[in-house]
């Protein structure tokens, strides 16, 4: 089933960005400036708690109609503050919240943060990540090492590119009509 739903996908939107590894997979549909359905192969390998974490709240429904919140040209967006990240929410709070669940221990490792690439927000210490997550738009190598890769776009990248972008003197910030996650959902 998750290889038909991944063909579907891919013939609807065929900007592919890696293969399909063993998964799990985070279907995600976005409305908005970007209207489609975004792939991301996860990597249980290389940052299992992290995995764990996106997955229990994607299965709860915790990140459907949360925002893309902050999302700069050329680098990245970001999503996944299930807190105060909802579609409607105050713009002032958004993407300072987390989850119910605790915050997970860095899980780094070697593999560089390219465009695709799927990293795990955090505040200033390294073990701070809770639920929110960001994607790559172009490589970004300063990151390496500093941040968790959690996975990869295999499909919809170019989804991601038409997400709508942020104020860039403000760090990013998108304070109107911000993109929304609809549905997310974890495909075995």
């Amino acid at each position: 089933m998750r290889r038909l739903i991944l063909a579907a996908v891919l013939a609807a939107s065929p900007a592919l960005a890696a293969e399909d590894g063993p998964g799990p997979n985070l279907e995600i549909d976005i409305a908005g400036e970007a209207n489609g359905t975004v792939v991301i192969d996860l990597l249980p390998d290389v940052a299992p708690k992290h995995v764990a974490q996106i997955t229990e709240l994607a299965k709860e429904g915790a990140y459907d109609g949360v925002v893309f919140h902050r999302v700069i040209d050329g680098f990245m967006a970001q999503t996944g503050d299930v807190e105060f990240g909802r579609e409607g929410g105050d713009p002032a709070m958004m993407g300072r919240g987390g989850s119910e669940l605790p915050d997970i221990p860095a899980e780094f490792s070697d593999i560089g943060f390219d465009r695709g690439v799927v990293g795990m927000a955090r505040a200033q210490h390294p073990d701070s990540a809770n639920s929110q997550f960001f994607i790559m738009f172009a490589p970004g190598p300063f990151l390496d090492g500093q941040y968790t890769v959690v996975g990869r776009v295999i499909a919809g990248m170019d989804v991601v590119d038409a997400i709508r972008r942020g104020d860039q003197g403000r760090n990013g910030a998108v304070t109107e009509a911000p993109d929304v996650m609809t549905a997310v959902r974890v495909v075995e």
